[in-house]
């Protein structure tokens, strides 16, 4: 095993700071061996690496809040970590920092039946709430497709979603509180359990913050009732506009479907070859529109749902009858990335949101972009909410095709920005989008993030280099991009 020399700001070298930390933490986890840093270099966006300075996993809040103050005394970058399954590289450790992993904080700590609450540690899996809260006949809401393996303290960093987002709301909408330890090493509780409470919605704010504000050490959950009944409908489309239109139909009838998923073909081959889910293999797009609620109520919006899109041009129709045919339809949805991932050596996953009424439109551009930039590209989505998960398919080794694929991601986030959508719905902004935030905000507005930031984390050691570009990378950013465009338009002016 090799191990790589560093130093801290102060002057403190990389084994003098391990010292300090295996003062308190277990030997065996305070990591700095080359080797067994190696797993840490990324999270689930592997096309961005950093080797952190060393890693360590402590075991209770206050171990935590000792790395902080020793991180903070001495000016070093901490970046918290969960499962590393973000897709942003908002996990990417910094070469000159320690990565802060919570995989210990693994403990279900209450599950309250009668309140409908759960506390957790934040290394708890997504999945897990559920499973326990199972025998009181209540579940978590909030479902990403990575929900066997993401943790409740990932899924407060970055806002995460999932299926059934569109009824049941994002993780912003389902917690009750927060714990976290400042930059300082201070321990705060965030949120409430009462309905109201005075002053800012600082509960919001720390939702979706990437570990740039405080490092979660707790988190309390509302838990929901098993609906009655659930049901799938699966209606095939001969093209994406009319699916896309069937997406913005149902809404409009009055129906809000538990879950709204669209797949394009790619997808719906890809997934249907990895789970056999039985997905009309002919389609050019697949809605996946879950009903949920009371017998009576979810045999009236069935019918309903399968009026609205026979009505707009479904070539197929299909609706669940029974529970098992239910988790199959779903499991195709849920394992659409690994199943793109069986077609193509890389890929790279994008996340973007737009006024549902732009879907057929965002679609039909992507197919052109596609063609541009001489990569397929995959859709994969939630529907009801208008957060886009474009997989752009690519082979690292092949070169430029890396580029490429960056250049094509980039352009989609422009779109969603143009059509009145942002840059990200729920997996973060990390170091990925960091460029495209100079595209949606003004800097007046990225001003307004850096004075956050600057309230919560004066000396900049939190996750430092994500989410928020400064001011000054944003004027290049604008300028480069101006002179792009310009280029491009002579360009088409001489064709």
């Amino acid at each position: 095993m090799t191990t790589t020399s560093h130093a801290t700001k102060s002057g403190l070298t990389k084994t003098e700071l391990a010292e300090q930390f295996r003062a308190f933490i277990d030997p065996e986890f305070v990591i700095t061996d080359d080797e067994t840093l190696k797993p840490y270099e990324c999270d689930g966006l592997a096309m961005y690496r950093e080797m952190p300075m060393l890693v360590v996993l402590p075991e209770t809040v206050q171990q935590v809040q000792r790395v902080m103050r020793i991180c903070h005394e001495q000016g070093v970058p901490v970046v918290a970590r969960g499962a590393g399954t973000g897709l942003c590289a908002g996990a990417m450790p910094h070469k000159e920092g320690v990565v802060l992993s919570l995989a210990k904080f693994n403990r279900i700590l209450e599950v309250d039946p009668l309140a409908r609450t759960a506390r957790l540690q934040p290394g708890v899996r997504n999945l897990a709430i559920s499973e326990e809260a199972a025998q009181f006949g209540l579940y978590y809401g909030p479902d990403p497709s990575s929900q066997i393996a993401c943790t409740i303290g990932g899924n407060v960093a970055e806002n995460s979603g999932g299926v059934h987002c569109l009824k049941y709301g994002l993780t912003v909408h389902n917690l009750l509180s927060v714990e976290i330890v400042t930059a300082e090493g201070d321990r705060v509780t965030v949120g409430s359990d009462g309905l109201d409470s005075c002053g800012m919605d600082l509960l919001a704010l720390l939702t979706g913050s990437e570990g740039l504000l405080g490092v979660v050490t707790e988190v309390k959950v509302k838990l929901l009732p098993k609906p009655e009944v659930a049901q799938v409908i699966m209606a095939g489309f001969d093209s994406v506009e009319k699916a896309g239109d069937a997406v913005g139909g149902v809404i409009a009838h009055g129906i809000i479907p538990g879950g709204l998923e669209m797949m394009d073909g790619h997808a719906i081959i890809a997934a249907d070859d990895f789970c056999q889910a039985g997905y009309p293999r002919d389609a050019k797009a697949l809605l996946l529109c879950e009903v949920d609620g009371t017998e009576e109520e979810v045999h009236e919006h069935i019918a309903e749902a399968e009026a609205v899109f026979r009505k707009l041009g479904a070539t197929s129709i299909r609706t669940s009858s029974s529970e098992a045919e239910r988790a199959l339809l779903w499991k195709g949805r849920k394992s659409a990335f690994p199943a793109v991932g069986r077609i193509s050596p890389d890929y790279y996953c994008m996340d973007g949101t737009i006024p549902r009424r732009h879907l057929a439109k965002v679609l039909l551009e992507m197919e052109s972009m596609s063609e541009r930039f001489g990569l397929r590209v995959a859709n994969v989505f939630h529907a009801g909410d208008g957060n886009l998960h474009p997989l752009i398919l690519f082979d690292a080794n092949v070169p430029g095709e890396f580029e490429s694929a960056e250049a094509f991601g980039s352009a989609i986030l422009s779109l969603c920005v143009e059509v009145g959508g942002c840059i990200t719905g729920e997996h973060g902004v990390g170091v990925e989008k960091i460029r495209q935030m100079a595209v949606q905000f003004n800097d007046e507005e990225l001003q307004q993030f850096h004075d956050v930031k600057a309230a919560f984390d004066p000396t900049g050691i939190l996750n430092p280099g994500k989410g928020v570009p400064t001011l000054r990378f944003c004027q290049e950013y604008r300028s480069i991009e101006h002179k792009q465009h310009n280029h491009e338009q002579a360009g088409a002016s001489h064709g």
